[in-house]
């Protein structure tokens, strides 16, 4: 099967180097903020192109495009772990020198932030942890098998997706949204997202959470099979210092499901965070 004609990002398009890996990110706006979005398991970069330009406006955003994923490179023999990604992270930060960025992260991405917080702190600036898999060693399964990702991957890859096909499994989602999953989809190596997936089951995210010190908004969606109303009680009094703020109307991809009520509390915290750095 040829390759797609799948649609360019608007954005400007940079690169920086992790150990072997040459990553891809895209870049929009300018302010005297640096964000650094970090997608999840199966979105390339520019599928939060819509996102990351209501944001620019009074921000930098430089959105990720993860090891495996768009137009990042995949690395030969596995390494996918919550500390792989973060070290990818931290390459961005230090190779294009920033200084504290914000970081926001939604789904995976919520996790690769909490623990390059973690691991890195000299490093994150106010974090943005968005509805991140909350499964883990003797913890509910993630909703979405392991098996039904690469199913979904194969299928763009071998067959194609068609916009109507992605309408279905997300019937919120705008035809853009529709139309850029269908497109870039097949960019998801299928170990990368295989690989992604065992971490969610065998890495408990929950001890990043507990140690993770403000600025920091927990955002979830309160309709989210990923992050329960009794998993956010449980990460609001793991850390109180955690601002916590439930999205509705959203399920687990809360931009795609209620864009202006995940922007509201983002901008919120962003503006806040720096006025404080001013």
């Amino acid at each position: 099967m040829s390759a797609p004609q799948r649609t360019a990002a608007r954005g400007a398009s940079g690169h920086f180097r992790s150990g072997d890996l040459r990553l891809h990110y895209l870049e929009h706006g300018g302010g005297p903020l640096t964000l650094i979005i970090v997608p999840g398991i199966t979105s390339p970069a520019i599928t939060w192109e819509f996102v990351a330009e209501r944001l620019a406006g009074e921000h930098r955003v430089l959105t990720l495009d993860v090891r495996g994923r768009g137009l990042s490179e995949t690395p030969e023999g596995g390494g996918y772990s919550l500390r792989d990604y973060a070290g990818d992270l931290a390459a961005m930060i230090e190779e294009l020198g920033l200084e504290r960025p914000a970081l926001l992260g939604h789904s995976m991405g919520a996790r690769i932030v909490a623990a390059l917080a973690v691991l890195r702190p000299e490093l994150a600036g106010p974090l943005v942890i968005a509805d991140p898999p909350m499964s883990g060693p003797g913890r509910d399964p993630y909703p979405i098998t392991r098996e039904r990702f690469r199913e979904q991957v194969r299928q763009a890859r071998d067959d194609g997706l068609t916009v109507d096909e992605v309408r279905r499994q997300y019937p919120r989602w705008d035809e853009e949204a529709c139309r850029l999953r269908a497109e870039w989809l097949e960019t998801c190596d299928e170990t990368a997202v295989a690989e992604s997936h065992r971490s969610f089951e065998e890495e408990d995210v929950m001890p990043y959470l507990r140690r993770v010190r403000p600025p920091a908004l927990f955002l979830y969606g309160l309709e989210s099979p990923v992050v329960t109303a009794e998993a956010a009680r449980e990460v609001a009094q793991a850390n109180p210092r955690l601002e916590m703020a439930g999205v509705p109307g959203a399920a687990h991809m809360l931009p795609w499901e209620n864009l202006e009520g995940f922007l509201e509390p983002t901008r919120r915290f962003l503006a806040q965070a720096a006025e404080q750095r001013r």
